[in-house]
């Protein structure tokens, strides 16, 4: 396994690396979980080369957010990727991802609208500029990134074919269902900052979203399912609820009853210092 600091030894590594066959990346702030190595494991299933990159991206956290506190672990996290036969992990610097004078923002427009993109204005801003540097500096034949962060999945595929970008191509860009642990509360680096007593309450999110679809599946109206949902998190003893949607699973588009087409329920929570998000499909309406 090569580990890599900046961009001419990427280069070489990278040209070293496709001479094998196909190239995927998988893209990552680090403090890796299980949920991380599943998609790496995934990708060694669809692709000759793996490489991981590990860059936690200052342009995606907003002013008094968890930028300095986001947990850091760089040689427990190049361990895990060795076991997991990784060939490549690309850790720049911020200097080497933003050299002096960088002034280059990629917005993508409607998908990053609303949800975590209300919640925190720029976010979606960051991500895109992030993965499409990403993209044009690893030049993976696909990428992999896990569901629980669907928004983010949505703005990059949009992102990917807007720019007409080849590698990836928009549709080699693979979402994997999102892993959970054996309570049903998806797996995130941000769980580190939960309590023993906040993990044990945070496990009530996907239990009231579980209840909330079948709900809706079953005929109850979505702004009863989801005041329902809402109501069952504040009582288990989150602090608040950003949002709890019903949208359109590619568009996004916001719904207030079942549609024929895919549908996906998205909620964001705030318990202790953490904001937790998830999501769930939603089967179509006959």
């Amino acid at each position: 396994m090569q580990t890599v600091h900046s961009l001419d030894p990427l280069r070489s590594a990278v040209a070293q690396l496709r001479e094998a066959g196909t190239l995927a990346l998988v893209p990552t702030m680090g403090a890796l979980h299980d949920g991380h190595l599943t998609l790496v494991r995934e990708a060694r299933k669809r692709a000759a080369r793996v490489a991981v990159s590990i860059f936690v991206n200052p342009l995606q956290f907003g002013a008094g957010e968890d930028l300095d506190a986001y947990p850091r672990q760089f040689e427990h996290d190049c361990a895990l990727l060795e076991g997991e036969g990784v060939d490549l992990i690309w850790a720049p610097s911020v200097e080497v991802m933003y050299p002096q004078g960088f002034s280059t923002n990629i917005s993508v427009s409607g998908v990053s609208e609303g949800l975590c993109g209300a919640a925190r204005p720029g976010h979606f801003d960051g991500v895109a500029t992030v993965v499409c540097k990403l993209f044009h500096q690893v030049l993976p034949d696909l990428a992999l990134f896990g569901e629980k962060d669907w928004q983010q999945l949505a703005v990059i595929r949009r992102m990917a074919r807007d720019l007409d970008l080849t590698r990836p191509h928009a549709d080699a860009i693979m979402g994997v269902p999102t892993v959970r642990e054996a309570d049903g509360l998806a797996m995130s680096s941000r769980n580190a900052y939960l309590t023993p007593e906040q993990r044990t309450q945070a496990a009530a999110l996907p239990a009231a979203m579980n209840e909330a679809a079948a709900a809706i599946e079953g005929g109850k109206t979505v702004e009863a399912a989801l005041a329902d949902l809402e109501t069952a998190l504040l009582a288990a003893g989150f602090a608040s609820v950003d949002y709890a949607d019903l949208r359109d699973a590619e568009n996004l588009e916001l719904l207030g009853r079942p549609t024929s087409r895919p549908m996906r329920l998205l909620v964001a929570a705030r318990i202790g210092k953490a904001r937790l998000i998830d999501n769930l499909a939603v089967r179509p309406a006959v």
